[in-house]
């Protein structure tokens, strides 16, 4: 499985892992919802199981997935400051919409 982040993002994650919460956890990406060809995602701070993967980003940062879900493999992770300050979780092998 893959995963990666664009800059900005890998900042946001390694300010979320410092925090007193974080202590023992990592980055959890997972799906919200499916609608047909594409998926909504989000972040949350988590330990691993063994029905997941630890996947380490193109930014050094390790990242839980859940294993062979399709809609993980390939996730993008980005942070945005305009037009707001946002998370923008994609997957740019899936299909997606405007």
């Amino acid at each position: 499985m893959k995963c990666k982040t664009n800059r900005n993002a890998a900042k946001v994650l390694n300010k979320m892992l410092e925090t007193k919460e974080a202590e023992g956890k990592m980055i959890r990406v997972f799906v919200t919802h499916i609608h047909g060809d594409h998926a909504h995602y989000d972040i949350e701070l988590d330990t691993p199981t063994e029905n997941d993967e630890v996947v380490r980003t193109d930014k050094d940062i390790d990242i839980i997935l859940e294993k062979g879900n399709e809609y993980l493999d390939g996730v993008w992770i980005q942070y945005f400051y305009v037009p707001k300050e946002e998370m923008f979780i994609t997957n740019p092998k899936m299909g997606h919409h405007h």
